[in-house]
């Protein structure tokens, strides 16, 4: 029988879905109660895993996806129904049609004749009456006379009124039946498919925006099959043609649209054929080819957004998850060079404790006055870090700093840090009340120095569509962009956890079940009560009920609370379960937060568990015993910490000291469909291009590469005119 989900519209089978998703229907049909009941994707994920059989936040995702898109259908559908019966114009056929349409573009095209229109010349010609003239010449029964002569039974008598001549009447009634053509289903599917097999992009340059123009040169004269155009292509071609610098058309085999509309009409020996085909002619390319052409053009444009907005969200997870820096000071830098360098001096805990300014230019006693102010700054604040933000004037900042390095701190390191947004942060509601003493300038400079510290605590601030990891973000679909976008950041902060008593508004706000009011009033509690001392006090938050609690809980750590399985993944709903588990080791659950000696005792005899024994004795299941044996056994883990951390470097590198064939370390700044940008330690970052990183093919970089890798690459040329390295990841030994 077919798991079915009652909805509004009636209801949407779910066979289908389980299908496409290579999924059970059980696991789809628990998924969808399961959200169905509001709980979040990161709870369902952790803590619900016998009801999913194990799935993945991306199989979850993908479900609530394919569901959400099958319920916006069978609403979609209920409503035309619901139209076109008022018109009176729903029969059992079209009933059918509707309620069995797989997806949005058929429900358009079997609705179109039905929709209100604007006026159109096939509109003007009903209103005068030559509808029946239409449809006696598409049937043939004006064949006993010629059709102008049938044409001169609709002229009017009075010339003020209704059709004048015959070749009014007959124009009219070809322009009923080129309306006709064009919003029949067969022809525009058949229309759909020629377009997507033969069409064709072409682009041309237009006189206009000269100073754009060279950036689009490589599309001059440009032709490629629609189906061919890669995303990253499509999404610069539209940009060209906003900039009006490209114009952009549509080319399809209209010759093979026309034959497949006259086998539709069965032409061939159509008594008027000739006037026929000239409303097939008429219809291609006034009617159809229009509305092909947008079609095309849009889905073309949807598909290289998803693509890229996927791009964007694989390269921020792997930006936000980049491993924190513990128990390490750092001195920030915001480079600049009128206004100078904003310093700022971050404590372990992130917290600024001193600022300054200095200059990267004038003469040379004043950049060894900088030198020595620099030298002070690191040895009274014991900063071994340097943080250096990536805008203006940077490689010159980091050639004072490594200057720094090499004459009077030879045991500090710096790393170049990605300020994009700091900007936008730093004038916010949220850095004015975080630092309400400090301009804007300066809290720009304290959130690079705390991207170094704790990239996701610090980026969650940020709206994620601002910061630089992906391609013509400011040309997509600016909310679909946002949902992804913030899926990630939920996706991340739910993946580490977050320590409930240090822990920023910004960065509760995403806490599975909370919302940012709630995230506020946690901040507030903290601020009147001091820290919590155990998970249960979040009910007495306003706004924090049972359910709230239920989906938070397990994602929210307290250290050293009241309760030692705080501080683990474990969920309160399992905390009977992991002291009966710690029972039955001689343990209690005081021995999770002992002696390093005492842990390992204790991850020793967790070892030794039968995890299918011991969960048919407690009457729990498998994956739950799991997870609660993995969360006795390492206490407080942040997952981010098995990932490489940042390279740190004490000397900058210059475009002439490459040779080919140079291997030198690198740290992946972005990566697109191209390839990947890579810093190396020059003023502009180096390309691996996607033929440069395996030595079998790869579809994707996203394959060999994400964001914040640390790898190792080889020079494979050097365009000293355009500043350009290009890289290699196979090593060319």
């Amino acid at each position: 029988m077919t798991a079915v989900i009652e909805t509004p519209s009636g209801g949407i089978h779910l066979a289908p879905v389980a299908r496409e998703l290579s999924l059970t229907e059980a696991q789809v049909k628990n998924v969808v109660a399961l959200l169905d009941d509001g709980n979040t994707v990161p709870f369902i994920t952790r803590y619900r895993k016998e009801q999913t059989d194990g799935l993945d936040e991306e199989q979850i995702r993908a479900i609530e996806k394919r569901v959400k898109l099958l319920r916006q259908l069978a609403e979609k559908a209920d409503t035309i129904l619901r139209q076109i019966e008022s018109q009176g114009n729903l029969n059992p056929e079209l009933r059918s049609q509707i309620e069995t349409a797989q997806t949005l573009k058929r429900l358009d095209d079997l609705y179109l004749p039905f929709r209100p229109k604007r006026r159109s010349r096939a509109e003007t010609a009903r209103e005068k009456g030559l509808e029946p003239l239409a449809d006696m010449i598409l049937q043939g029964e004006a064949d006993s006379i010629p059709i102008a002569k049938a044409a001169a039974g609709f002229v009017s008598a009075t010339p003020n009124e209704g059709v004048t001549t015959k070749d009014e009447a007959l124009n009219g009634a070809a322009d009923i039946l080129a309306e006709r053509i064009s919003e029949n289903v067969t022809v525009r599917d058949s229309s759909r498919k020629i377009a997507w097999r033969t069409g064709r992009i072409s682009v041309l340059p237009t006189k206009k925006n000269e100073e754009k123009r060279k950036e689009f040169e490589n599309y001059s004269d440009y032709s490629e099959p629609v189906w061919k155009v890669p995303p990253h292509r499509t999404l610069a071609l539209n940009r060209g043609e906003k900039e009006e610098v490209l114009r952009i058309k549509f080319e399809w085999d209209r010759e093979v649209a026309a034959r497949a509309i006259s086998t539709e009409y069965d032409l061939t020996s159509h008594v008027h054929r000739k006037f026929l085909d000239e409303c097939v002619q008429d219809s291609l390319d006034r009617l159809i080819h229009p509305s092909i052409e947008r079609e095309v053009r849009r889905e073309i444009t949807a598909q290289a957004e998803e693509h890229a907005i996927g791009v964007f969200a694989r390269n921020l997870r792997s930006l936000l998850l980049q491993p924190p820096l513990k128990n390490e000071g750092v001195l920030a830098i915001d480079p600049g060079f009128r206004t100078g360098c904003k310093i700022a001096i971050l404590d372990d805990r992130g917290q600024c404790i001193h600022t300054d300014v200095v200059y990267v230019t004038g003469s040379a006693d004043k950049r060894q006055g900088t030198l020595r102010r620099l030298a002070e700054l690191v040895s009274k604040y014991s900063c071994g870090l340097i943080a250096i933000g990536n805008g203006t004037a940077c490689r010159e900042t980091e050639e004072l700093v490594t200057q720094l390095i090499a004459d009077h701190c030879p045991d500090c390191r710096y790393h170049i840090v990605n300020e994009a947004g700091a900007s936008i942060y730093s004038a916010s509601t949220v850095a004015r009340d975080e630092f309400p003493d400090y301009d804007a300038t300066v809290r720009g400079t304290i959130s690079i120095g705390r991207r170094l510290q704790d990239p996701l605590s610090e980026l969650v601030k940020i709206d994620p569509q601002h910061i630089g990891v992906g391609m013509y973000q400011h040309d997509m679909n600016q909310r679909q962009m946002k949902e992804s976008l913030d899926g990630v950041v939920e996706s991340c902060v739910n993946f580490v956890g977050v320590d409930l008593n240090t822990a920023s508004a910004s960065l509760l706000k995403y806490v599975s079940g909370f919302s940012q009011l709630v995230a506020k009033r946690v901040v507030e509690w903290r601020e009147i009560n001091g820290p919590f001392a155990n998970r249960k006090q979040l009910m007495e938050i306003a706004g924090v009920g049972k359910s709230t609690f239920t989906q938070a809980a397990g994602f929210l750590k307290i250290s050293n609370g009241e309760e030692p399985l705080d501080k683990t993944w474990i969920h309160p709903e399992s905390y009977n379960v992991a002291n009966l588990v710690l029972e039955n080791l001689s343990l209690s659950s005081g021995d999770v937060q002992a002696t390093d000696e005492s842990k390992n005792a204790l991850r020793e005899k967790l070892a030794d568990i039968s995890v299918k024994q011991l969960a048919a004795k407690l009457d729990v299941g498998q994956p739950t015993l799991k997870d609660i044996i993995d969360g006795l056994r390492r206490p407080g883990r942040d997952p981010r910490t098995d990932l490489p951390g940042p390279i740190f470097r004490s000397g900058v590198l210059k475009l002439d000291d490459l040779a080919t064939g140079m291997k030198l370390a690198g740290t992946v700044l972005n990566v697109v469909d191209f390839g990947a940008f890579v810093d190396i330690g020059l003023k502009d970052t180096g390309l691996v291009h996607v033929s440069q990183m395996a030595d079998r093919f790869i579809s994707s970089p996203h394959e060999v590469v994400s964001v914040g890798d640390v790898v190792t690459v080889w020079v494979q040329s050097v365009d000293k005119d355009r500043k350009r390295v290009s890289l290699t990841l196979k090593n060319p030994a």
